[in-house]
């Protein structure tokens, strides 16, 4: 089982944003897309999740294209949490991830007590259960990308596609989701800017450079000082960290 995209294509206002990208997200592991703003990490992973239909190419879910899956069965699978979202309604953090119960309802089904057990779960492991009764309106810009991920984790997912979700989460935060990621039964794909937390908790990489893949494999075959200056225009020096032997990038001058 596997999430694949074939020679995906997608445009604006006649500009292409990414061009001919094949891939095919390895199970049970965890996929890091890098590259500057603008390099099309964003919508690649909005046509994995179904968001938006390839200009050309398919996605694939199981070898089965992705459109031909109903969107509750493909919401059952993958979860996607996007960079920026919000509501205008005064909402508790506990009914925000208690939507991501959704696609394993029924619109009359009765809220279950396996219902409740995956959402006090998951507010437990994102930290989140001390802010249960707090409105959205009242929570830090990290406390929202947390409470995002939180509605994404209840979903059950096997494939969790995540836009930039260590944004607006400090330090310990970062660490500390990107380690819970690692320990779930997922696959999970999501877009990192800072190199050196996607050295260190990812199995692939992903470089991608105006529209198109530059590099794919692991951190070590990627993250080398010539593509980096390539593709982010920077000098680094990188080396192997003794803690945890992956790459280390050190930005230079």
């Amino acid at each position: 089982m596997s999430l694949r995209a074939d020679q995906v294509g997608w445009s604006a206002a006649g500009q292409m944003i990414i061009g001919d990208i094949s891939l095919t997200v390895p199970e049970r592991g965890t996929l890091g897309l890098i590259g500057p703003n603008g390099s099309g990490k964003s919508t690649l992973l909005r046509l994995l999740a179904g968001l938006r239909p390839p200009a050309h190419g398919s996605v694939s879910l199981d070898s089965r294209p992705l459109h031909q899956w109903p969107r509750k069965a493909i919401a059952r699978r993958v979860a996607m949490v996007e960079q920026h979202a919000g509501t205008e309604v005064e909402v508790r953090v506990q009914d925000i991830v208690r939507l991501g119960r959704t696609p394993h309802r029924g619109a009359l089904t009765p809220w279950t007590t396996e219902d409740q057990r995956i959402v006090d779960q998951v507010l437990a492991q994102t930290g989140l259960a001390p802010l249960r009764e707090r409105f959205w309106h009242s929570l830090s810009g990290g406390e929202r990308q947390r409470t995002q991920i939180a509605r994404a984790l209840a979903q059950c997912p096997s494939e969790l596609l995540l836009d930039e979700p260590t944004n607006h989460l400090d330090i310990q935060h970062q660490l500390q989701l990107l380690q819970l990621i690692n320990t779930l039964p997922v696959t999970c794909v999501m877009a990192l800017h800072d190199l050196n937390l996607a050295a260190m908790y990812c199995d692939r990489l992903v470089m991608l450079h105006q529209g198109r893949v530059v590099a794919d494999g692991s951190p070590e075959h990627v993250l080398t000082a010539p593509l980096i200056a390539r593709v982010y225009g920077v000098r680094a020096e990188v080396s192997l960290s003794a803690h945890h032997g992956r790459p280390h990038i050190q930005y230079l001058p």
